[in-house]
């Protein structure tokens, strides 16, 4: 899987500009359905498998696009400000490299600050294409970038920008090319704009009306800063409980840890108290559904540079599909 994870996240795609992501991922999954369409907000959606009497429609997501950055202003030196597309850290920003979609490339640095040990909000940042003058300057308000940063292997543990949420996508592609003979209809989303309120898994939620729905995410691994309440690299999949957009179906829960246990894949219990994901869209979608979330401890997360640990990646798709390819009851 680490060939399709540096393909997929060396892939530009903001939040709001997902074709070339799309269109990636529909060449890997073309031959798994001949049911495969794109709304109007640019979800893809490939829907395998019919409902059986003991079957439910299933839906399960994973965001395609990734946080990323917006011109606001070019100044008369030609430096260039910018917006966000999603949650930027600003401590992450002094020295990272940025790509636009036009192929343009820079450099973000900050302002002198009044403290050299004080962190600048993004507004004190810009980005240096080089440029001597605003009439030189390659790009224009409304241009859209993500951070520039190339897939690398540390051992069994890699890094890219991106991995937030393109490590689900491709746990997704794995799980769509594994399963055999599940009894359910499953309905398999790469979702848009989840950086910016959930938009696209807010539409196809409420298009497909499932009676069950898990997302898939990554999750803040703390575990190096010694903070013991979060989820650690190589301890398997973080089975969400809370976040602070939702609270999982408790009956969900249960389903998960029972299968978890039952197959012997280690597994993790998740209580996040920054962040969500598509599952708070989906769980409240027109009359609501039993919903969930499988999440993939990450470290780093919305940097250019975030770690996942591929045995994490693994024993993700292991779960995923003993989830799905047996008889759901929930109780």
């Amino acid at each position: 899987m680490k060939t399709l994870l540096k393909k997929l996240t060396e892939t530009a795609s903001p939040s709001g500009y997902e074709s070339a992501i799309r269109e990636v991922i529909r060449t890997e999954i073309s031959s798994l359905s001949t049911n495969i369409k794109v709304d109007a907000l640019g979800n893809l959606m490939v829907t395998m498998g019919k409902k059986t009497d003991k079957g439910l429609r299933v839906m399960i997501t994973a965001h395609m696009d990734e946080i990323g950055v917006i011109v606001s202003h070019v100044e008369k030196t030609g430096l260039v400000r910018f917006s966000n597309l999603g949650t930027i850290l600003p401590q992450y920003l002094p020295g990272s490299r940025v790509v636009f979609l036009n192929g343009i490339r820079g450099v973000i640095n900050q302002d002198l600050p009044d403290d050299l040990h004080k962190v600048l909000t993004q507004e004190k940042h810009f980005i240096d294409v080089g440029a001597t003058s605003e009439k030189d300057c390659p790009l224009k308000i409304g241009d859209v970038g993500v951070f520039d940063r190339g897939f690398i292997e540390l051992g069994k543990r890699v890094s890219a920008k991106s991995m937030d949420d393109r490590v689900s996508c491709a746990v997704m592609i794995e799980t769509m090319k594994k399963i055999k003979n599940s009894p359910h209809e499953l309905v398999f989303v790469f979702s848009t704009q989840e950086e910016v309120q959930s938009k696209g898994a807010t539409t196809a939620a409420y298009e497909i009306e499932p009676d069950l729905a898990i997302a898939l995410d990554v999750t803040p691994s703390l575990d190096i800063m010694g903070i013991k309440m979060q989820t650690e690299l190589g301890k398997g999949p973080a089975i969400k409980v809370r976040d602070v957009g939702m609270l999982s179906d408790p009956r969900v829960v249960r389903w998960m840890e029972n299968t978890a246990t039952k197959n012997k894949i280690a597994y993790q219990l998740e209580v996040l108290d920054i962040g969500t994901t598509d599952a708070r869209v989906m769980q409240i979608s027109k009359a609501g559904m039993p919903t969930g979330a499988l999440s993939i401890p990450c470290r780093y997360v919305h940097s250019p540079s975030e770690v996942i640990d591929m045995d994490d990646v693994h024993a993700t798709v292991d779960l995923l599909i003993a989830l799905l390819n047996n008889q759901i009851n929930l109780q």
